[in-house]
Parts: C-alpha cells; sequence; structure tokens
C-alpha cells in the first residue's frame, strides 16, 4: 500500500439505478433499489478507490459492512456514494459511506478492507482446496 493513503480521503461514485440493481416486490412500476446491490455498489466504490492506492500486486478484501438503508430509491434515479476513510491500521483501510438520492440521504454504514499481495493470497487459497 503506498503512503500517499490518509485518513480524511475520500472516494465518490455516482449511478443511475438500473434494473439489475432493484427488487419488484411493489411491481414493476415501483422497482427499489435493493439493499444488497446497494452494498455491492458501496464495496466496488472502496475497492476501486483502493486500487489507486496500493501496490502492483496487491488488492483488497472486503472484511465487514454495516449498514443503515432508510431511503427508498426508484428505477431511474441517480444516487452518489460518497466512502471517506476513517481509519488506517497497518493493511486494514476502513470507511464511513453515506449514499444519496439528490439532497435525500439514503443509507450510511460503515466498511473495511484488508489489502492484500494477490499471488501470497492465491497461494494460500490454493494450499486449502481438498486434494483429489
Amino acid at each position: 500500500m503506498t503512503n500517499e493513503l490518509e485518513v480524511g480521503a475520500v472516494a465518490h461514485r455516482q449511478l443511475v439505478v438500473d434494473v439489475r440493481r432493484t427488487v419488484d416486490f411493489l411491481g414493476e412500476a415501483l422497482r427499489l433499489y435493493a439493499t444488497p446491490e446497494l452494498v455491492r455498489d458501496v464495496e466496488q466504490t472502496c475497492l476501486d478507490f483502493l486500487l489507486g492506492h496500493v501496490a502492483p500486486g496487491e488488492n483488497s478484501v472486503g472484511t465487514a459492512i454495516a449498514l443503515t438503508h432508510g431511503g427508498a430509491t426508484l428505477l431511474g434515479q441517480a444516487v452518489r456514494i460518497e466512502a471517506r476513510v476513517n481509519a488506517l491500521d497497518g493493511r486494514s483501510v476502513g470507511f464511513d459511506f453515506t449514499v444519496h438520492e439528490g439532497d435525500k440521504e439514503v443509507a450510511r454504514g460503515t466498511h473495511s478492507r484488508f489489502v492484500v499481495n494477490v499471488e501470497r493470497l492465491r497461494a494460500k487459497v490454493q494450499a486449502s482446496l481438498p486434494q483429489t
């Protein structure tokens, strides 16, 4: 991980809620941004941000997420994700995040990621596979 990453650094992402990000339990006319998809979008925002701060051969894995998803966002609406680094501890990076639709906050929470050496992790996972 590079030394330029610091507490307070901010990642932003804007997206339009498409069909694959929605659930339809209220009917087709009222498709809503699904919480699991919101989680994926927050994680991807933090991952993409960290990829700009890791050394070649490194990546990051999510280790925790906690959120409150208190607002309904309809299919086709634009949302803005903001994730701010709140902690750096060795290879662990913590984020506070908010998700807004216009001026309305629809979600907030925390997310943690751990920076890994890809080859080292690949070898560890490979070694954990059952031997055939």
